[in-house]
Order: C-alpha cells, then structure tokens, then sequence
C-alpha cells in the first residue's frame, strides 16, 4: 500500500515563560538586534497576548500583541530563519488579528523595516495600509533605521472575505 506522508500541522498556543529559552534561540537567529528575555517578561508580565508556534515539538516561531482600549499593536511576528516561506508567520498574524477582534478592538498597528519587503509583502496581503513613518526607529548597522508605520481597520465585513491558510 503507497500512503502520502501527511506533515503534521503546527500548534499554535499561548506563550509562557518558560518558552523563553526556545524564543530566544529564534530571536537571536532571526535578527541583529533581537529583542532581550527581559522585554519578553516584561510583555508576558503586563498581561500582553504572546503565541508560538511549535511544529514537530520544537518551537519555530511566536508573536507578541498589546491592547489597549480598541487599539492593538502587533510588537513581535518571528519565525524562525530555517522555516519562512511556509505560511507560518501568516499563521502567527491571523492569530494575533484574531485575539486583537475578540478584544474588541477596531484597529491593529505595527511597525516593520522599510528594508523587511517579505514582512511589508505579508501585512499588505493581510489588509494592512503604509499610514506613516518613524524616522530612526530601529537600530542598524550602520546607525539607525526608519519604520513603516502600518495600520488595518477591523471590519466585520472582513472576516468574511479572509481567505483560507
């Protein structure tokens, strides 16, 4: 008998402390200036909506989400250099969009690298618009990069026209 190989699908669940080893070995591979434990605790502490994303009992990305009143902020979306390009970051952004509407709230923001074009590409896909710019926000290598400031409505007409991972 000839069977295909069903890849098993990746969990998706809530971030807790002791996920930070993992998070951080993917943090630290994924950028130059990876974000420290201490920001990760800080988030989780003040109550911030984090997920990973675990395929094959290894953890291959997470995001990080603070609302406040009916505004969200995407802060963190990673996944880990070895696994773009198979829709898991996409995944992590679904949920996080998700979490921010069973919040109630009526908008999410972020900011991203103008140099980033996969995660522009990404957020432009996922309904997101280019609203302003954050001159020098990021550190770089040879000083400091601006920030896209990107935005997206939640319309309830939009859950309906979201198409499938």
């Amino acid at each position: 008998m000839n069977a295909l190989a069903v890849a098993p699908a990746p969990l998706l669940r809530p971030m807790h402390e002791g996920d930070l080893d993992a998070v951080m070995e993917v943090e630290r591979r994924a950028y130059p200036f990876p974000w420290t434990r201490g920001i990760f605790q800080d988030c989780l502490r003040a109550g911030y909506s984090g997920r990973v994303l675990e395929l094959d009992g290894c953890l291959v990305g997470y995001a990080m989400l603070s609302i406040a009143a009916d505004e969200a902020h995407v802060l963190n979306v990673c996944v880990d250099p070895h696994r773009q390009s198979h829709g898991l970051g996409r995944r992590l952004l679904r949920e996080l969009v998700r979490l921010a509407r069973q919040r109630d709230a009526v908008r999410v923001f972020l900011e991203v690298r103008p140099s980033n074009r996969p995660a522009i590409a990404l957020y432009h896909s996922e309904g997101f618009n280019e609203i302003g710019r954050r001159p020098r926000y990021y550190p770089a290598e040879n000083g400091r990069e601006d920030a896209l400031v990107m935005a997206m409505e939640l319309v309830d007409a939009d859950i309906a026209t979201m198409p499938p991972l």
